[in-house]
């Protein structure tokens, strides 16, 4: 199915406002997520948008500090509390290959 430029801007525009995800549009739309992914990019090059943050990934954890105290763990954020719990894992797993 075509689209016209304005429809396809306004797919863009849902994609990239959040409304809908790639995917969805895709589904919705009856087009290939590529597709809505080039809707999206045509919509912020004709608003002249930045281009949207994708999501973070989590980075390598640091074992410079020694483990969070309890009060340190309440303070954290959901990402810091992330990287702890990966931090802790890790170790153990050291641990357990250490002892083998």
């Amino acid at each position: 199915m075509k689209y016209t430029k304005e429809q396809r801007l306004d797919i863009g525009r849902r994609i990239y406002d959040g409304e809908i995800s790639r995917y969805e549009a895709a589904e919705e739309y009856s087009i290939n997520e590529q597709t809505a992914r080039n809707y999206m990019r045509m919509y912020r090059d004709a608003n002249q948008l930045p281009p949207k943050q994708g999501r973070r990934s989590i980075c390598a954890p640091s074992f410079k500090k020694a483990p969070a105290e309890l009060d340190e763990l309440k303070a954290m954020t959901k990402e810091e509390l992330i990287q702890e719990l990966i931090k802790a894992k890790i170790t153990e797993a050291r641990l357990k290959k250490a002892t083998r």
